[in-house]
């Protein structure tokens, strides 16, 4: 595998700010409450490497990853299709000149009222995992192209989504045949692998079991010609990654292969899209130990779960930290927010290495945190402030 590590975002040249503009625009101003910085050439510059791995695939940016107006700007302006998983973020794309016909509803638990608003807008592309969910589509969408998602169990991503969406594989079959009775088009598949799946060979398992049911519906009558792959696309958190362009082109790669008559295939990176575009401008508010026998410090940061690090829930994601004494002595660290809740405790199974003489005051950049911060940012919790946003 090719190590890659976006130089913009920091890199391998970790204590290098010269090499990146987000870290040079965090340490040049001062910020009053915690800051994310998204750099937008970036984006654009994931977008296009994505986009030439996958070829003829059609980019659906993951709104929800980053649903700042900068950055859904700047995919239009590169050509990029949306998934929508609300009424809200359709809103957001068609107010910024996205065209329906370049957004799919890709939420399977949709509002009626949402699906009727979308319908009306001229989306006509909607995920269902259930009989329900397609009755709705057919009542408030009707004639309506469906695709439907399925479960694909445990794949060896960071974050795994298993649970919650999807059928079963054995159910696909028999929704299409419910959607044909309801008037609508059952056109495809979609699942996803997990998201921050770090290796494209991951892929290849789900890719299987997913191509085994497109088979057995096109055996049924059911004339599919629409595979969406779905997000998994990762970015780096300190554990190397191959470049954008070639994890895209590998899992393409296993993608055409397996999905005969699939005209049209969909993808939708969130995380791969915009994580590593943006730094969150933090300050330490306390250094201390509970007893003098602690093993580990104790570091309070002025954000925390509730106000944008919600990913370091299992602590799953490892974000990595810049300081200004990179050159002091280092050792571990349990890291904390600052609510007064006791799961607002960022990572203590395995604690982080921070300069052993960090004090209140000092700043933190937190790297490549561009996805899932601001938009995971609660609004006043404890009355601490959401996170503000900066696009340069």
């Amino acid at each position: 595998m090719n190590a890659y590590v976006n130089p913009l975002a920091g890199g391998d040249a970790l204590f290098a700010p010269a090499a990146s503009p987000l870290v040079d625009y965090i340490r040049s101003r001062d910020f009053d409450r915690p800051t994310l910085v998204i750099h937008r050439d970036t984006v654009a510059r994931q977008y296009r490497a994505l986009k030439s791995g996958l070829g003829r695939a059609h980019i659906h940016y993951a709104v929800k990853a980053n649903p700042a107006r900068e950055v859904i700007e700047t995919l239009i302006s590169e050509g990029s299709h949306f998934d929508a998983a609300s009424r809200g973020e359709i809103e957001l794309c068609l107010g910024l000149g996205a065209a329906p016909s370049t957004i799919s509803f890709g939420n399977t638990v949709k509002r009626a009222a949402d699906i009727a608003f979308a319908h009306g807008a001229g989306i006509t592309l909607f995920a269902a995992d259930s009989e329900m969910e397609l009755e709705k589509v057919a009542e408030h969408a009707p004639g309506a192209q469906v695709y439907i998602r399925l479960l694909v169990g445990a794949t060896g991503a960071d974050w795994p989504l298993s649970r919650k969406f999807g059928c079963a594989p054995e159910r696909a079959v028999a929704l299409m045949d419910y959607a044909v009775t309801l008037g609508l088009a059952p056109v495809g598949l979609s699942f996803h692998v997990g998201s921050q799946t770090r290796r494209a060979e991951m892929w290849r398992e789900t890719l299987d079991r997913v191509s085994g049911v497109w088979a057995e519906a096109r055996a049924a009558g059911h004339a599919l010609d629409l595979i969406n792959i779905g997000g998994g696309f990762p970015a780096f958190y300190g554990e190397a990654i191959e470049a954008p362009e070639t994890y895209a082109s590998q899992v393409m790669a296993m993608v055409e292969p397996r999905f005969e008559g699939a005209a049209r295939i969909m993808a939708e990176p969130g995380r791969g899209m915009v994580a590593e575009a943006g730094a969150i401008a933090a300050e330490v508010l306390l250094v201390s130990r509970k007893s003098d026998e602690d093993l580990c410090r104790w570091v309070y940061l002025d954000i925390g779960r509730f106000s944008g690090l919600a990913e370091t829930e299992g602590e799953a994601i490892r974000y990595q930290f810049l300081t200004e004494r990179e050159h002091e002595a280092t050792g571990p660290c349990i890291l904390a927010g600052p609510s007064c809740d006791s799961a607002d405790v960022l990572y203590e199974k395995r604690p982080v290495t921070l300069p052993v003489g960090l004090r209140a005051g000092d700043r933190v950049i937190i790297r490549n945190c561009g996805a899932y911060t601001s938009s995971y940012s609660s609004v006043g919790f404890n009355g601490f402030p959401p996170l503000d946003v900066v696009v340069i």
